[in-house]
């Protein structure tokens, strides 16, 4: 679905757990996202470190679609 969307103009960062995927996909702009059942977060951090997390992710995300990219590139 990110590519179609890249497609009609509008640039698209993924955070995902499985970023081998989302290449897979041809996804140009891919986060690694924290783990698997908590792709942006995590329950077992405290809720001030979990927010920091979750604000980390949502930066490099953002930084990403300022990103040029010639077909997939992973942010870690």
């Amino acid at each position: 679905m990110a590519k179609e969307i890249e497609r009609a103009g509008i640039p698209v960062s993924q955070i995902t757990s499985l970023p081998n995927i989302a290449a897979m996909a041809n996804s140009n702009r891919i986060v690694q996202a924290h783990g698997i059942i908590h792709p942006v977060g995590d329950a077992a951090m405290a809720p001030e470190e979990e927010r920091e997390l979750r604000r980390s992710l949502v930066r490099k995300a953002l930084e990403a679609l300022q990103t040029d990219v010639e077909g997939p590139r992973l942010f870690k």
